[in-house]
């Protein structure tokens, strides 16, 4: 288990400022699986998901830089609260899947040109025995406004995206689970992701960056859900 209890430069555990994170989320609790519960609470909402972050640097994931950033997407938010389970000593791993999102939005279906997101991130904890899986990308708030029941954990079952919204609408479609890491792999993930979305991806993506910095848009949550 050492590889999964162990800092890294990007899940980067041993930096003050995520071990001050992860002591404000815990709130002196003691017990492993409670601890689990809090960091992913603390995870799932208070840095907002964004899929238009930076991805394609290694420091894009670094744990540290997610909690001054204050926003990500799965991978780095994955990332975060890895390093905070390791902080308390609980084994943990990034895992990726492939899945479909049937009620992505009108901007961003545009943008990827596709429904399908490769190198989905989460996260493996070894809880009482046995890996547990729990996915903290989708704030409260975006849950919301999807109609979605934000993903709740108990530590001790897997947390996984639903298959349909609270309208019955298809939401979540696991395509395939493609293994997990005890380090963000960042170059296999740049590299699918040229594969899937375009050899052009990394230059759209930078591109759209500085237009939304330059518009000063920063809230996905704004942007209209697809329905259709």
């Amino acid at each position: 288990m050492r590889e999964y209890l162990e800092p890294t430069a990007i899940i980067d555990s041993d930096h003050p400022e995520v071990k001050d994170f992860a002591l404000r989320a815990v709130r002196g609790a003691k017990d492993p699986v409670e601890r689990a519960i809090l960091l992913y609470l603390a995870v799932r909402d208070s840095i907002r998901y964004d899929p238009y972050s930076p991805f394609w640097l290694p420091e894009h994931y670094r744990a540290s830089w997610v909690i001054s950033r204050g926003r990500g997407f799965c991978v780095p938010k994955a990332s975060l609260l890895c390093a905070l389970g390791r902080v308390f000593a609980i084994p943990s791993r990034v895992g990726f899947a492939t899945v479909r999102n049937h009620l992505a939005t009108r901007q961003l279906l545009e943008f990827l040109g596709t429904d399908l997101f490769v190198y989905h991130g989460y996260v493996d904890f070894f809880l009482e025995g046995k890996w547990v899986k729990c996915t903290p990308a989708f704030n409260r708030e975006l849950c919301q406004r999807h109609n979605v029941l934000p993903l709740e954990f108990d530590g001790r079952n897997d947390s996984v995206f639903q298959p349909y919204n609270s309208d019955k609408q298809r939401y979540m479609e696991y395509v395939e689970f493609t293994g997990a890491f005890a380090d963000i792999p960042v170059s296999e993930i740049v590299s699918s992701w040229k594969k899937t979305y375009g050899e052009d991806f990394l230059e759209k993506s930078q591109k759209l960056l500085l237009e939304r910095k330059k518009a000063r848009v920063s809230d996905f949550e704004n942007e209209e859900v697809w329905s259709g």
